[in-house]
């Protein structure tokens, strides 16, 4: 019954694990690390410090859940690690009994974290751009290039909201407002879902708010915190996008690791959010229930915790759900249920991808027709999968355009035929400083010195060169991203005292575990600039030369004197391959930056948390010295043209707690050149029955213009939108006062509408209303 495609997955599902040993249940609830081969023979398992690899040969005559990172563990051609893959699958299959194959995954955070795919913007750049459509056709491009050479689940995205930016995986991140990472995160999941890989939602849930920003460190914050501000995207994702599998978060919330948390993982989501689909391990996140979190004594009662709280599948390799789980079992410790409990869900999903079917083949699309074994497929195959292909190179270019963010500007841009322009910082001549830490050339490539990046990534100095074809352009280091020698800075401030422009590129180093300034394991303790950058900065703005201080980094710093003193300030997180193309435009005025800021950037290098999502006393008061107000907010950004908003119609101001308000207005770009508004609603509740934050984004539009061109923007704010978690823990509208802010940032309130809700308090759930109805019509 089965192999009958006709019947639905959960019938065939049940069917096989009725024929099933105990060991073969629990070995299709492991993944094993491995890594193509370049020769195109099998995977081989990953040496990796964390565990020893298994034996292969012992372990798959009783089968294979996962195959982790074939393609984004060590450089490999595309054509021939789709060769390894199919060849390895082909064995997997044939040495079970019932021919089942492993389901396939991969990083895909900034891109196909694979040797020659196209690196993407980070998400934090998703963010800046705020136009979920972009994103949605690069997720899609992003899942047809996995899919096409034998994957099947993409681990992204990541839908953890920023509380502290000293946090090192800030740039994995969407920003700091859970309504722009819900819609920009539902964008990426349905585009990846679309061409038929599994998305995984993650971390599950609370990892950014770790304390202090510290990696893994304990989270500590309420149940009302957590359900306003930390679930809401992950609620918006599996409502609309509709994802396959969800990540647990390593952390654990006043004592409750995510891994462990039956509420989390099968009460909230399962039951109530309804989602049916696979929750996997983030990488030896259950071995860690045991090893940092002590509340497991042994393996098997570690495992024993997961399976019971929802978790089903173990990755990156077997350690827990192997033999510990198996004995843990024999000993009634753990009920066998619970096992077929994570193995229906395995199966139902092994089901709908195909790989339960009679006919299913192991040979993926790209390598149609070719014949694994033969001996001569590595070498005629060698070179006919381009993973980065001109179509993706658009996307790419194009959100990186988006994503720039202008946050100051004097009027020195965009640059008129400088005849000398002096090119200064540690990221001036780098390839590597648009990509970050997930990125295949940071992430694997940097094990690998000797082999090519794989891709194209032309350095500042280069795009620079072609898109000024007429000046000089000197260029000095003056600094490295993190050391701590002066050295350089004489020779900087002499090319800057010839110029007629300095252009400051300053920023990080994306890296792993202290590696980098950026990255997972890369927190800090400020947001000063790394290493003597600042010194650099203000040396170079001592000089009298306008400087254009252009920032390539993973998250927001605080940039000292330039907050005032730079002619201009361009703010770009991890562009991507084509991202020093799109900085250049935006120097040249080829592109007119159009980005706004998804996380605040800091006045002050020492004051965190400081996110633009606080209550009134977590902002500036009198009854404290230090001021936390930003120098950019949360979606600050400037551009080449202005507009007007005015002619503000407000149809409906007081509705009942289940109505909805109804406002429009006329939006008018005044300026001479076509550009992008990004129109942001927020939403003040002065008076509720618990703490709110001041405001908080419930809607927004990216709307483009040509010059001189108008449009009638209108607005149907449901009251759902309006509603939060009261003092018993239910979420409710009150009735009330509020106030609407039409605006161009947190910090720029363009038009104000007060509204009022009346009637009684009304309690909503999960099928609440998540967006505003927002239509544009043009003039």
């Amino acid at each position: 019954m089965w192999r009958d495609a006709s019947l639905d997955p959960g019938t065939r599902a049940d069917a096989l694990i009725a024929a099933m040993t105990l060991r073969e249940k629990t070995a299709q609830l492991v993944g094993v690390w491995v890594g193509a081969s370049d020769e195109g023979g099998e995977v081989a398992p990953h040496q990796h410090e964390m565990e020893e690899p298994p034996d292969l040969d012992e372990l798959l005559p009783h089968g294979l859940g996962q195959l982790t990172r074939p393609f984004g563990t060590v450089p490999v051609d595309a054509a021939v690690g789709a060769l390894s893959l199919a060849r390895s699958q082909q064995r997997i299959a044939a040495a079970n009994r019932f021919g089942i194959p492993a389901l396939a995954h991969e990083e895909c955070l900034a891109g196909f974290a694979a040797w020659g795919a196209t690196a993407y913007p980070v998400p934090l750049s998703w963010g800046a751009a705020f136009n979920p459509e972009l994103v949605r056709a690069m997720a899609a491009a992003i899942g047809a290039d996995m899919r096409a050479v034998g994957i099947h689940q993409g681990l992204a995205p990541v839908l953890d909201v920023v509380r502290d930016a000293r946090w090192g995986r800030v740039e994995e991140t969407i920003g700091e407002d859970p309504y722009l990472v819900g819609t920009i995160a539902t964008a990426y999941v349905q585009g990846l879902e679309s061409a038929g890989i599994v998305a995984t939602l993650k971390h599950f849930a609370g990892y950014s708010a770790s304390r202090a920003g510290r990696n893994l460190a304990p989270v500590a914050m309420g149940g009302r915190e957590r359900a306003d501000v930390i679930l809401p995207p992950f609620e918006m994702a599996v409502r609309e996008g509709r994802p396959r599998s969800v990540m647990h978060a390593y952390t654990d919330t006043d004592g409750i690791p995510s891994a462990a948390d039956e509420e989390l993982l099968t009460g909230l989501l399962r039951k109530t959010w309804g989602f049916d689909g696979t929750v996997v391990a983030d990488y030896f996140g259950i071995a860690f229930l045991k090893l940092l979190h002590g509340v497991a004594g042994s393996w098997g009662e570690a495992a024993g915790l997961a399976l019971a709280s929802g978790v089903d599948i173990e990755l990156p390799t077997v350690k827990t759900f192997g033999r510990p789980l198996l004995d843990a079992v024999e000993a009634g410790a753990v009920p066998e249920e619970l096992i077929d409990r994570a193995l229906r869900r395995i199966l139902v999903q092994k089901a709908q991808l195909g790989l339960l079917d009679p006919h299913w083949d192991p040979i993926p699309s790209a390598l149609s027709g070719a014949d694994p074994n033969a001996p001569e497929a590595p070498d005629a195959l060698r070179g006919s999968v381009d993973l980065d292909p001109p179509a993706n190179r658009r996307l790419a270019r194009e959100l990186a355009e988006q994503a720039v963010v202008l946050l100051r500007n004097d009027g020195t841009l965009p640059l008129r035929r400088p005849a000398r322009i002096a090119l200064i910082g540690p990221n001036a001549e780098t390839p590597t400083a648009v990509l970050g830490c997930y990125a295949f050339p940071v992430h694997v490539g940097g094990q690998h010195p000797e082999v090519p990046i794989g891709i194209e990534l032309p350095t500042l100095r280069e795009t620079l060169t072609a898109e000024f074809p007429g000046a000089e352009i000197v260029s000095a280091a003056g600094a490295t991203v993190d050391g701590d020698s002066t050295a350089g800075f004489a020779e900087a401030v002499a090319a800057a005292g010839d110029a007629d422009v300095v252009v400051l590129a300053l920023g990080d180093r994306a890296g792993l575990f202290g590696r980098g300034t950026s990255g997972e394991g890369c927190d800090v303790e400020s947001l000063q600039l790394p290493g003597v950058q600042e010194q650099l900065l203000h040396a170079l703005l001592d000089a009298g030369t306008p400087v254009v201080l252009v920032m390539l980094a993973g998250r927001p710093y605080a940039l000292g004197r330039a907050q005032s003193e730079a002619a201009a300030i361009v703010q770009s997180f991890f562009p991507g391959e084509a991202g020093t193309e799109a900085i250049a435009g935006v120097l040249s005025g080829r592109v007119n930056p159009s980005g706004r800021l998804p996380v605040s950037v800091p006045r002050h290098k020492g004051v965190q948390p400081s996110t633009y999502l606080a209550a009134r006393l977590a902002q500036d008061s009198d009854v404290s010295s230090t001021r936390t107000s930003p120098a950019y907010g949360f979606g600050h950004g400037l551009g080449y043209t202005d507009f007007e908003w005015s002619a503000l119609d407000v149809s409906v101001a007081e509705t009942g707690t289940d109505g909805s308000f109804l406002v429009g207005f006329e939006l008018r770009n005044t300026g001479d050149r076509p550009g992008s508004e990004v129109v942001q609603f927020y939403l003040h509740d002065p008076v509720a029955s618990v703490v709110q934050p001041v405001q908080r984004l419930v809607g927004y539009r990216r709307v483009p213009l040509d010059a001189g061109e108008r449009c009638r923007v209108s607005l149907e704010l449901p009251a759902d939108l309006a509603s939060f978690t009261g003092r018993e823990g239910r979420r409710i509208v009150e009735p009330g006062e509020l106030e609407l802010r039409i605006s161009a940032s947190s910090t720029d309130h363009r038009l104000t509408v007060p509204l009022r809700l009346t009637g009684r308090i009304r309690e909503v759930d999960h099928t609440r209303r998540l967006h505003p109805a927002v239509i544009v019509e043009r003039r």
